[in-house]
């Protein structure tokens, strides 16, 4: 059992039920509320039952719960709580849709101001050995974190009163992706808030497609911050020096001159960060965001080379879980730095050898591809490979229409990639987005149905 001091309890239970009810009901309240509340700040059985459902079916689907999901979600779960509990849950979910609520706005901001210093009060705790160690810079991220939680009143767009603000022209922001026919069909590139994913299999040149795309912008005047978690950073900088001088990789260490003279009317700026392997997860590289922005450099790309290399912030029992998650945390930073994030994954063994890789040959994690907004892949056969070519298939496009397939010609000494015009009805039609989505989810539920 809790200290009564740290829940709601103190409030009464109409307090509790209001909290609950308002989280329902008010999306930009629980938007708020979710970055600092413990279920277990409610006392009641029912009450953290009913919160526990709004948060899982926000983690699950990112939207908001409609009342009738609720309702079959209360339904399904049943069994899942005794029948005291069960009942209760139910009964208030039907009473809450008759009932008002007087003093909405003092409640939230109660319930906030109490969440809120639980959470710094739990970060003081946290802080108490760090102290005898001497780690203060730890200790002040620990406070920092906790304070700047349960922050943000940007509560979003309020449909009925911001009509006029919806019909404003908005900019998306594209970044070139040095191919005309891709740029024409992605509406001018990927577009800020963005996460774009490249699939190929080891080997195929997954890094050298990132460093092609980082040098498109960079060739725009745009900012890059290109993390490597596989090569080193000076490697990878060797390889923009190619890709934006032309310079042969096998000469590029005697031509330093040449290289310095041929990018020096580049604008853009390029931060490279290298991480080891496995050493660095989304919050590192958050982290490394943030002092950035401190230093007034906001990048308009960010690349990650490549996902499937970070470590996951919490590890859970099943590794395709994790980096699913790792995905989901990659297009919300996206989101919140409101700049273009590309990212690259490793194909499983069916798309090796593969004409044409669809998404069906993604690597490990399903929720990959429902939360990227764009999916590309390169597809090298040997056959391919001694000649210089390869194919381009557009697997998910969120601003054009997907399932097309381009020839490339692929030049790996200069880091050059052509997408070049279809060849008519010579390519075979390819599954869309949504058949290739339909397939995966087949393959996931019959997977974990046999465990």
């Amino acid at each position: 059992m809790h200290k009564d001091k740290d829940t709601f309890v103190g409030y009464g239970k109409k307090f509790q039920e209001s909290v609950a009810r308002l989280m329902m009901e008010d999306r930009p309240f629980c938007d708020q509320i979710e970055e600092v509340l413990e279920l277990e700040f409610f006392d009641s059985s029912y009450l953290r039952a009913f919160v526990e459902i709004i948060l899982d079916h926000r983690k699950k689907y990112n939207q908001h719960p409609h009342f009738v999901t609720l309702h079959t979600e209360i339904k399904k779960g049943s069994s899942k709580y005794d029948g005291a509990v069960s009942k209760q849950l139910r009964d208030f979910a039907v009473r809450i849709q008759t009932e008002d609520i007087n003093d909405k706005q003092y409640i939230k901001d109660q319930a906030i101001d109490f969440c809120k210093k639980q959470c710094l009060k739990k970060a003081i705790l946290e802080s108490a050995n760090l102290v005898k160690k001497g780690n203060y810079d730890s200790i002040t991220k620990i406070i920092n974190e906790a304070l700047s939680r349960g922050n943000d009143q940007n509560f979003g767009h309020d449909w009925f009163m911001d009509i006029d603000n919806r019909y404003v022209k908005q900019s998306r922001k594209p970044i070139t992706t040095g191919w005309q026919r891709i740029d024409e069909i992605t509406k001018g590139g990927i577009g800020a808030k963005e996460l774009a994913v490249v699939i190929a299999p080891t080997g195929a040149g997954k890094s050298m497609v990132l460093v092609h795309l980082g040098a498109q912008a960079l060739k725009l005047g745009k900012k890059v911050v290109h993390y490597t978690l596989e090569l080193a950073d000076t490697v990878v900088g060797l390889r923009y020096d190619s890709c934006l001088s032309k310079v042969d990789l096998r000469d590029i260490m005697d031509s330093k001159e040449i290289v310095k003279e041929k990018i020096e009317d580049i604008s853009g700026k390029l931060i490279i960060k290298e991480y080891p392997t496995k050493s660095a997860s989304t919050k590192s590289l958050k982290n490394h965001l943030e002092k950035l922005k401190k230093q007034n450099i906001l990048p308009d790309v960010v690349i990650v080379d490549y996902a499937d290399l970070l470590r996951p912030v919490s590890s859970g029992a099943e590794k395709r879980h994790d980096l699913e998650s790792i995905y989901e945390e990659l297009r919300g930073m996206a989101t919140e730095f409101e700049c273009a994030f590309i990212t690259a994954s490793q194909t499983n063994r069916g798309g090796l050898n593969a004409e044409v890789i669809t998404m069906e040959s993604i690597s490990e994690a399903f929720n990959k591809c429902f939360v990227a907004d764009f999916i590309f892949s390169l597809s090298r056969t040997p056959q391919d490979k001694q000649a210089n070519s390869g194919r381009i298939f557009i697997a998910k496009n969120r601003n054009g229409p997907d399932g097309l397939v381009f020839p490339a010609a692929v030049d790996w000494s200069t880091v050059s990639i052509d997408v070049l015009e279809r060849r008519g009805d010579e390519e075979p039609p390819q599954l869309t987005a949504k058949e290739q989505l339909s397939n995966l989810q087949k393959y996931y539920t019959k997977l974990s149905g046999s465990k």
